[in-house]
């Protein structure tokens, strides 16, 4: 079976599985999905949606960002790994939507790519779920790890990945195939998974 089938076919069984996955993320708008990407850098997603709930009641707007301290932001984000340098990315952050793009928050895959605690997979997170955007496929751990695992590449830079993935999938599917990906790696195969009972095991490598 060529890659390109393979892939066809793992995307009709996560669309069966998953029919309509979106990023675990609490977030209201834009800004706000920017703050839980950084803040999930080595974070799971559930310590990320303890912290923001509290955090976006707080600061409402982007200039509650800037007004506040950046020993006080720091300390309303502690429970969140690298809590210091998250706290001064995202308040730099901050004043760059501000002064750069008058308070909105950039719409393209090079502009957001220039925020601090952003690369190709974060930028791609922001574009799909904040302006419905698909400009590549988001590259997690899990993605990384089960394309690998099925064979649909053998790359392990995730820049490299991602384009293999590219061009294995019509532009269409690429959100539902990467966030399928995503959630099957939480719910069925683990990353100490014995492949007993996944759904997907027979297109294992």
């Amino acid at each position: 079976m060529s890659k390109e089938d393979k892939a066809k076919e793992i995307y009709t069984v996560l669309k069966k599985l998953f029919p309509n996955p979106k990023t675990p993320l609490i977030y209201s708008n834009p800004w706000e999905l920017y703050v839980a990407v950084a803040l999930s850098a080595q974070q799971t997603d559930v310590g990320v949606n303890k912290v923001t709930p509290i955090l976006f009641k707080k600061y409402r707007t982007l200039d509650d960002y800037r007004k506040a301290t950046l020993e006080e932001f720091s300390n309303d984000i502690k429970s969140i790994n690298f809590y210091k340098g998250k706290a001064k990315a995202i308040k730099n952050a901050a004043d760059i939507v501000a002064q750069k793009y008058k308070g909105k928050m950039p719409e393209t895959m090079e502009e957001l790519i220039e925020l601090p605690f952003i690369g190709r997979k974060t930028a791609n997170v922001i574009l799909q779920e904040a302006f419905g955007k698909t400009e590549g496929i988001v590259v997690d751990t899990h993605v990384r790890r089960l394309s690998s695992l099925f064979g649909l590449t053998s790359n392990h830079d995730p820049v490299k990945i991602e384009k293999d993935l590219m061009e294995l999938l019509p532009k269409s599917e690429w959100r539902h195939f990467a966030l399928g990906l995503i959630y099957y790696g939480r719910e069925y195969c683990t990353a100490r998974c014995k492949h007993l009972d996944c759904p997907l095991r027979t297109y294992i490598v």
